[in-house]
């Protein structure tokens, strides 16, 4: 962690990154005052003004309020059941209208209902925010459209007051603020749903960041934690989706990762300890004695953002350099060092007037798992030589395949793909750079694999994304975006290349692969064709299966999916009546509202098992 500013707008001496504070300054106190001070990646700030960025909600948290934590529980419950019944119903009509339109509505459907859940999450503050954010990197059961409109959400809050700061900081190191530091600003620099951050001094001078936690970050998580998890319950009990325990599981841990500030105090250390002898390259070094598990001091960093090229342009950057300076250095944590800072957008990224690349915020750090590295080279292996057999088992190494999957819808979907894949994606050579691929396809795909009865249901059962890839796959796309605003003409494969060939491959020639590669397919080719082969085996097996789907399924649908409607808008009118009235303080008639909310849902449940069991 450090602070940056964004430099004046006249050029001055370089930039530096130190332990101590240098011994001159020529800037002038007003241009001081005016420079845009950051941190940890969030909204810049001028350093004089005392209120940050203006936020729906003008007043801090206050989890201690039986009202607040009411008003919180009932918002996020309605807002969970409004997008349950608005997808519950297109999937309903689909029984009966067929999958293209459902697949259309259901298109239309993820943005409107991720604005409706981008609404709720930021008037009710708190870890919502944050998961929020987890959930558009990482929840792989979110339809795209649905997590691109949370990935918008700006993790910045109203700042807490000053003397629960003061009060953390007597907790943590049993001395009064002004015992601990010779100065402490008393405005915050930048405020987050964890914690906020403040310029302080050291008694030696030192000019340093302090990144404090929330006065009551325990007892927030552990609210909004557990209502997290009950709604992820409702979502699975309308949805019968697989991999919601598993998100919330990582969500937990990541979460708990962020608030162990001892261990992002460790990353930066160990990840800058990669780059001691990269003169390119910098970071904010972590004063141990000022840091405990809740308080993380660094050095106080300044330079120019990355994101702001008409500066980088008066400094002097080459633009060119700067970009293959980050692939370069990205491509040493991920492919050499194996852990990898995990949140390359540009306000976490510096330059100073000399072109050095300063990497800020450590609170997300990823690691690549043994088996991902392995499982990437088998992988890559097996669809060159065509075997759907080791794609898949290269799959459940990296942990994409569920250990609870069909392994018949497994296989399915995996050979559909892998046939897609051939057709779509030419690899003319191994620098990746002729890789074409139609992303309008996608649409396709799905429509055809829900007529191989595989729909949604039967996808998030049997394949799952796991978290490291999640992080990397997050890591690459942001890169791209800060290397293309540097650089649009860059090509950063002549950067990645000895890296990714070395990774791949390690000791083993490329050529060799290849060559095995056609002696496989050649072999195929004389030999009994390997689907045949698979059907016939089914065969004599008594496997193979022809299923007749009864007509008069739809029209019990029909039926069930009028009265599930009827409920669903019944108890959304008595919900939103009933908070209306509890936030007007009649509170008997809101409880009436919420006991009407109670009962359609009871007839709706009783509605949906009914359908299940007529459908068995």
């Amino acid at each position: 962690m450090g602070v940056r500013s964004a430099e004046p707008a006249e050029p001055a001496e370089p930039a530096s990154v130190s332990e101590q504070p240098s011994s001159q300054d020529n800037t002038d106190p007003t241009q001081e005052q005016s420079q845009v001070r950051a941190i940890q990646g969030l909204s810049s700030l001028p350093l004089a003004e005392p209120v940050l960025p203006v936020h729906p909600r003008t007043q801090p948290l206050e989890i201690s309020s039986t009202r607040v934590r009411s008003y919180r529980f009932i918002r996020a419950y309605l807002t969970t059941f409004q997008v349950c019944f608005s997808y519950l119903w297109i999937t309903l009509g689909g029984k009966l209208m067929g999958p293209t339109w459902m697949l259309q509505r259901m298109e239309a459907a993820h943005p409107r209902n991720a604005k409706r859940v981008e609404r709720t999450i930021v008037a009710l503050q708190g870890l919502f925010i944050k998961v929020g954010q987890l959930l558009s990197i990482m929840a792989n059961f979110l339809p795209e459209a649905f997590r691109a409109g949370l990935q918008g959400l700006q993790d910045s809050v109203p700042p807490r007051p000053f003397d629960q700061i003061a009060e953390r900081i007597q907790i943590e190191f049993g001395k009064p603020v002004d015992e601990v530091f010779d100065r402490f600003e008393r405005n915050p620099i930048a405020s987050a749903s964890l914690g906020q951050v403040h310029e302080a001094y050291l008694k030696d001078g030192t000019h340093v960041a302090v990144k404090v936690q929330h006065k009551d970050i325990d007892e927030v998580c552990r609210l909004d934690l557990k209502t997290i998890r009950r709604i992820m319950q409702i979502v699975s009990f309308f949805f019968p989706i697989q991999g919601l325990e598993v998100s919330y599981r990582q969500i937990r841990e990541m979460i708990g990762r962020e608030l162990d500030f001892n261990g992002e105090a460790s990353s930066i250390e160990r990840i800058s300890s990669h780059f001691a002898n990269d003169p390119n390259v910098g970071f904010p070094l972590v004063i141990r004695t000022h840091s405990t598990g809740r308080v993380l001091t660094t050095t106080f960093v300044e330079g120019i953002k990355i994101g702001d090229v008409a500066r980088l342009e008066r400094a002097g950057i080459n633009r060119t350099e700067l970009a293959q300076r980050v692939v370069r250095t990205y491509c040493q944590m991920i492919f050499v060092d194996g852990m990898y800072h995990a949140d390359p957008h540009p306000g976490n990224m510096l330059v100073t007037r000399t072109g050095k690349l300063i990497l800020l915020d450590f609170g997300a750090v990823a690691v690549l798992s043994n088996e991902m590295r392995e499982g990437i080279p088998e992988f890559l292996e097996a669809a060159l030589r065509r075997d759907t057999d080791r794609l898949i088992r290269s799959m459940r190494k990296m942990g994409f395949i569920s250990k609870r999957s069909d392994a018949e819808v497994s296989e399915k979907v995996i050979e559909y793909l892998h046939h897609r894949f051939q057709e779509e994606i030419k690899l003319e050579s191994f620098n990746l750079k002729d890789i074409k691929v139609d992303p309008q396809r996608g649409f396709e795909n799905l429509i055809d694999l829900h007529r191989m009865n595989i729909g949604m249901k039967e996808l998030s059962g049997s394949f799952q994304v796991p978290q490291d890839w999640v992080l990397l796959e997050r890591t690459l796309i942001l890169l791209t975006g800060v290397c293309t605003n540097l650089d649009p003409n860059m090509n950063p494969m002549d950067v990645i290349r000895p890296y990714l060939k070395e990774f791949v491959l390690g000791n083993r020639d490329w050529t060799e692969i290849a060559m095995e590669a056609a002696k496989d397919m050649a072999m195929r080719a004389v030999s009994l064709p390997e689907d045949l082969h698979k059907y016939l085996s089914k065969a004599v097996r008594g496997e193979l299966e022809v299923r007749v789907r009864d007509v008069r399924d739809g029209a019990r649908l029909v039926y069930a999916a009028t009265r599930q409607l009827i409920y669903a808008l019944t108890g959304i009118a008595f919900g939103i009546s009933g908070l209306q009235l509890y936030l007007a303080g009649d509170t008997v008639l809101a409880l009436g509202c919420f006991g009407g909310v109670g009962t359609m849902a009871t007839l709706f449940v009783a509605s949906t098992i009914w359908i299940r069991i007529s459908r068995r």
